[in-house]
């Protein structure tokens, strides 16, 4: 899709707002698989976060106890965080833990089930598409602890100088038949930590977590700082308030030390203001390997001018059941959103579950009467039925006038289940248009494949927002993109050493304060030149800088199994758009059992040491993971480095756009930011012209 010449006349922007809600089906809830006895308590869960440079390894382990008189099969269950990697499921059995091993998926089923049903210890952990991962252990001794363990891995960006980390613990409630199932335990009774270790190569000003300000947040040095929740400090400190504790030996399941996991951890970091626009390298390989592993980061200085216009607006609003507990934040949102349109600007509000109807007629101009009359319609609608986000979509097109800008702003929590629901038909909805569909995904449940997949058509830019973000602060970085000039058409080239499988495939457009982050594979070593090319503003630039691939070392084994997913992800991302492919699910299933990775064409499975040797099950996962803590343990043992390789040649003139001191303000609830989007999505339309 090309847009030039006058058809910047007429512009369609899309902003997918999709919203979640503080149902508590905790994160890690365990509970009998057949659904006949009540959840087990939680008594212990300990997450550790560690964040270098480019990505994050979430460590979480927990202990559940069965109080039950009986043996029975537990099913275990937590959200898929936002472009993770299952790297670990360990089980303790017989007091010692097991790491598991992937299979192809229903293989891994298969030796699950055959282990069940002979009475062994046995886990299996699943993919349930972009929903849940979904762990069942078998059996759950009467009386007893179960003990498990969860690594996982994924990438991390710095926007505008803020770095963001989530832990998800909050349902999305969308998935109506497996609340149904749930009886939510919504704490941990005895004792819940959080601690996130932040290393970084760059100065780091502040940490903070909008929704837990009872967070301990130390800085260890300019560039490492630790944050740590306990829910036993919560306790002493009640207790400095007259609260009883129980003391050392004492059963600490009480009200004072319990924990409730109803609420994201959202962590939030600022670099230093006035870095410099910079390229870094992060690289691995193993010993003896001809080929190693790259991650390249490439922050741009702030050369992007800006930018301003106005346009004509359409809200898209979904009422259906999904959207039970969200609808009144929506409606409230939303009248906001059009007391802040401008005198001469016009709205029209388009609504949708089982099919979409049009509350106004037309275009109506924005006026203190009108803006009255629809604020107190929209207020009176209440959640019903399915979700039609096709004839939403449909009818939000049409009529647009040719000679006004146009923003649509569509509220959903993206989960689609009446009428067309097959992803390819939205993309050639979209494919008629001139659609740039910015997406702010709210909620651990949400449809993020699909709504990412539009994103990405209309070349705009997807964020996941947690109801515990600091939605300001989302806004502010938000902004920017669209009131200054954009990166189209971006490409990056490597010469002087050998590279290949780099993902992402394509860049594409690229707005102010975006890292761009390739991964791939390279072979030699010794100097290289990267160049990136870009339209900015119908003008070619070009940017260059040289720098070595190192020969061998590097202390980061984790970018093996994060390049692996990350061109899963792709591959998968193929399957979603145009459907079935043998070849592309058995490279998914390839690369899984390569690099021990979850996918949804691959699990993995737990059995006792000795029944591994019997199934003839490789312990090729256990001994990366020996790597990986190995390399972790080295890391700790040394003051952050800079990874910054452009230092003699720099990339990019000038410093890298920053958020300075106005890191956001207090937290809000999901879509009270809305009022924001007038000025956010304006901007765009004016860099477009």
């Amino acid at each position: 899709m090309t847009l030039t010449g006058r058809t910047f006349g007429h512009w369609l922007l899309g902003l997918a707002l999709v919203i979640g809600t503080k149902i508590a089906a905790a994160a890690g809830l365990m509970t009998p698989a057949d659904g006949s006895e009540p959840p087990l308590s939680i008594r212990e869960q300990h997450v550790t976060v560690d964040v270098e440079d480019g990505y994050a390894v979430t460590e979480v382990e927990q202990v559940f106890h069965n109080p039950h008189d009986r043996d029975f099969e537990a099913w275990y269950s937590f959200p898929v965080p936002r472009q993770a990697a299952v790297a670990e499921f360990t089980v303790w059995i017989d007091g010692k833990p097991v790491t598991g091993e992937v299979l192809e998926k229903q293989k891994a089923r298969e030796v699950y089930e055959q282990e069940k049903a002979a009475g062994r210890d046995a886990g299996l952990m699943e993919k349930d598409d972009y929903r849940t991962f979904d762990v069942f252990v078998s059996p759950v001794r009467a009386g007893q602890d179960t003990r498990v363990r969860l690594v996982y891995l994924q990438p991390t960006f710095v926007d505008t100088g803020i770095g963001r980390y989530v832990y998800p613990l909050e349902e999305g409630g969308v998935d109506e038949e497996r609340m149904a199932f749930w009886t939510a335990n919504d704490k941990v009774e005895q004792h819940f930590t959080f601690t996130m270790n932040l290393r970084t190569g760059y100065p780091v000003e502040a940490v903070r977590l909008p929704k837990h300000p009872q967070a301990q947040v130390e800085q260890l040095g300019p560039q490492q700082w630790r944050v740590t929740l306990d829910s036993r400090a919560g306790a002493k400190a009640s207790a400095e308030q007259g609260a009883a504790v129980p003391d050392e030996g004492e059963d600490p399941a009480s009200p004072a030390t319990a924990f409730r996991l109803d609420q994201d951890v959202a962590v939030y970091w600022r670099h230093a203001a006035d870095l410099p626009g910079s390229v870094d390298l992060v690289a691995y390989r193993a010993a003896g390997a001809s080929r190693g592993t790259f991650m390249l980061s490439l922050t741009p200085g702030d050369d992007l001018k800006p930018i301003s216009t106005g346009s004509d607006w359409v809200f898209v609003l979904d009422i259906s059941g999904s959207m039970q507990g969200k609808l009144a934040t929506l409606t409230e949102g939303v009248s906001q959103a059009l007391g802040k349109l401008r005198p001469g600007d016009r709205f029209r509000i388009v609504l949708f579950d089982d099919r979409a109807t049009e509350l106004t007629n037309g275009y109506v101009v924005v006026n203190p009467e009108n803006v009255r009359h629809y604020v107190k319609r929209v207020q009176a609608v209440g959640p019903q039925g399915g979700t039609n986000l096709f004839d939403g979509l449909k009818l939000a097109l049409r009529p647009l006038d040719a000679d006004r800008p146009t923003g649509i702003v569509l509220v959903t929590d993206g989960v689609a289940n009446v009428g067309v629901t097959d992803q390819k038909k939205f993309l050639e909805l979209l494919e008629t248009h001139d659609i740039r569909l910015f997406t702010f995904v709210m909620g651990n449940s949400a449809n993020r494949p699909m709504l990412t997949a539009l994103t990405d058509a209309s070349k705009g830019f997807a964020v996941n927002v947690s109801n515990s973000d600091d939605i300001v602060g989302q806004i502010l970085l938000a902004t920017s993109k669209v009131t200054h000039q954009a990166m189209n058409n971006v490409k990056v080239d490597i010469d002087g050493v050998k590279t290949a499988d780099v993902t992402p495939e394509r860049l594409g457009t690229v707005y102010r304060g975006r890292q761009m982050v390739l991964m791939g594979h390279y072979w030699g070593q010794g100097p290289a030149e990267v160049t990136l090319t870009a339209e900015v503003g119908g003008e070619k630039r070009r940017y260059k800088t040289r720098f070595e691939f190192p020969a061998s070392g590097g202390d980061n084994p984790e970018l093996e199994r994060l390049w692996a997913y990350a061109t899963i992800e792709g591959m998968q991302r193929e399957l979603n758009n145009f459907g079935d492919n043998a070849d592309l699910r058995n490279g998914i299933v390839d690369l899984g059992l390569e690099y021990g990775l979850v996918t949804n064409h691959t699990s993995m499975v737990v059995v006792r040491e000795d029944m591994f040797q019997q199934y003839g099950i490789d312990r090729a996962n256990a001994k990366r993971r020996d790597i990986e803590r190995l390399a972790k343990a080295q890391r700790e043992q040394q003051a952050p480095v800079s990874n910054r390789v452009d230092g003699s040649q720099p990339m990019f003139k000038g410093h890298r756009p920053s958020m300075g001191g106005g890191g956001g303000g207090g937290a809000f609830g999901p879509l009270a930011w809305l009022p924001f989007l007038i000025l956010l999505l304006g901007g765009w339309w004016r860099q477009r012209r």
